[in-house]
């Protein structure tokens, strides 16, 4: 079974180190959620895992099938079955959610088989049918421009199906919970758990400890200052919603 570890990566943007020395290991068919406050490296390490190109790596790798992946571009991690769900999907008018959506699936397949002819038409058509049912997404969602237009929810969902229908290894969910109201943030959660198996591995990233309360997580994390300073079970998370986040720094900083 495969696993993504990160290894003391430290990452600047614009000149100032964001990530100082973060490691972390998430196997697949295991649920990991990093918690912790605004501006702490949560995002940044979500862009840098799918290869933004405005964060510098400095130091550190990321290892995933044998070989580390900051050397790929953003497209060919994709290929390799990394995904990232953003916190704010981009709008790209002209490109309807099938078409997007098939043409990533085709691009997978034939990275894989350079000879594939691509998923056929009817069999596509079944799956995300399938998919937009268990999301509970109007059929006609499939024939909008990707994100044009759409509430947040809708956009949170449009990333879920994309997730659906990829099926990747690793998925990096980056704050997926923002902006939802308590009825999509259940049926996003939904989603997530009927997709959770032996063959994926989930990272979620988030402030707050309601997605987790949909979500169950094998590990929580914390992270704090640009590193991974707490790991535990999903009890962390309750003690960080009941105490919040002074607790983690009293004892990193040796005063607890």
């Amino acid at each position: 079974m495969a696993e993504l570890v990160i290894r003391n990566l430290h990452v600047s943007i614009e000149g100032k180190e964001i990530l100082k020395g973060v490691d972390l290991t998430l196997p697949q068919g295991e649920v990991h959620a990093i918690m912790g406050p605004n501006g702490t490296g949560k995002s940044t390490l979500a862009y840098t895992l799918m290869g933004h190109p405005s964060y510098e790596v400095t130091e550190g790798e990321v290892i995933y099938r044998g070989q580390n992946v900051l050397d790929l571009a953003a497209n060919e991690r994709s290929l390799l079955g990394i995904f990232l769900a953003f916190q704010y999907p981009v709008g790209i008018p002209g490109v309807t959610v099938a078409n997007f959506i098939r043409s990533a699936i085709n691009a997978r397949r034939r990275s894989i088989n350079p000879e594939d002819k691509g998923v056929p038409l009817l069999e596509f058509r079944r799956e995300v049918k399938s998919q937009m049912e268990l999301l509970r997404m109007d059929p006609a969602f499939a024939g909008r421009y990707l994100n044009d237009g759409f509430s947040g929810g809708e956009k949170k969902r449009a990333e879920i199906l994309q997730m659906a229908m990829l099926k990747p290894e690793i998925a990096i969910l980056d704050e997926t919970d923002s902006g939802l109201d308590i009825d999509a943030l259940k049926v996003v959660s939904d989603g997530v758990n009927t997709l959770k198996g032996p063959d994926l591995g989930v990272l979620v990233i988030t402030h707050y400890q309601r997605i987790l309360n949909y979500i169950q997580p094998d590990v929580v994390h914390v992270m704090m200052g640009g590193r991974i300073v707490e790991s535990g079970d999903k009890d962390l998370a309750l003690h960080l919603e009941e105490r919040g986040y002074e607790w983690i720094r009293e004892k990193v900083n040796g005063i607890a």
